[in-house]
């Protein structure tokens, strides 16, 4: 498939950070996703929920580009994506995470930030030139150290993090090029209540004027955090509301969300 890069779709895209138009994806005989539609705006928070098999991770991975569709398209800011490479999309303006952290291990904390904003501040590979010379980037480093709570960590080599520091330290490098469009994969798998809670306003803090779209399965997070809630069944989004409205949905309640409630408050009992 050949994506249009750089052809806008229409006038009324621009208040669209990101787009589905009815995207499929078959492995073999197996369809996977079958027939997609979303509508992400600019500066929203949405979250993708679903039961296991219900094809989120695919549809992170199409959309960022490590996966072409089968059929469909995906605009980012009004101008297709579907088929580009991911290192295109991410110089389009989108980004995302993992659900395992992909950090230089044997990198500071500072080292691993200041790598990442290096493209988006227009440096190239050059060996003659000296990263502590370069004030910019090291300036952008040292700012998202302090959003991110990681300045006492700063020279402690990535490996040698908490986990929940090897996660905060993931979305800076998620959001140190500059994308206004994140897209993060489980980013509060593994933690603890406690580490939960601050890592939710840490997600808040980064993506400030920034749009939003991550898988979650805690639905503490998933209400705490989403502007709207996307569900996925089967490779179709059944739902996609407020909150609240899919709270109430029946669709949902049938597909998904009654048993993991149930589920949830069972384990707090």
């Amino acid at each position: 498939m050949t994506a249009g890069i750089g052809a806008p779709s229409d006038a009324g895209a621009a208040r669209v950070a990101l787009e589905l138009r009815d995207v499929r994806k078959s492995f073999g005989r197996t369809e996977i996703i079958r027939g997609a539609s979303l509508k992400v705006n600019a500066g929203e928070r949405v979250a993708l929920i679903g039961p296991n098999g219900a094809g989120k991770s695919t549809l992170f991975n199409l959309v960022s580009g490590r996966f072409a569709p089968s059929s469909g398209e995906i605009l980012l800011h009004g101008r297709r994506i579907d088929g580009a490479a991911p290192h295109r999309i991410n110089r389009q303006g989108l980004a995302r995470s993992f659900q395992v952290s992909n950090l230089f291990t044997r990198l500071s904390v500072f080292e691993n930030l200041r790598c990442a904003v290096l493209w988006s501040l227009g440096y190239r590979y050059a060996f003659w030139r000296f990263l502590a010379t370069l004030h910019d980037a090291n300036e952008r480093a040292e700012e998202l150290l302090a959003l991110l709570h990681l300045e006492r960590r700063r020279d402690v080599l990535a490996m040698n993090l908490t986990y929940a520091e090897q996660r905060a330290l993931e979305i800076g490098l998620t959001i140190a090029g500059g994308a206004d469009v994140i897209l993060l994969d489980e980013p509060t798998a593994g933690m603890s209540k406690s580490e939960t809670r601050r890592f939710v306003q840490l997600i808040r803090d980064a993506t400030v004027g920034r749009t939003l779209l991550t898988v979650e399965h805690d639905m503490g997070v998933v209400f705490g955090l989403a502007d709207r809630i996307a569900v996925l069944a089967y490779g179709e989004v059944i739902a996609f509301d407020t909150p609240e409205a899919v709270r109430a949905d029946p669709r949902v309640q049938e597909a998904y969300l009654g048993s993991v409630l149930a589920a949830t408050q069972a384990r707090e009992a």
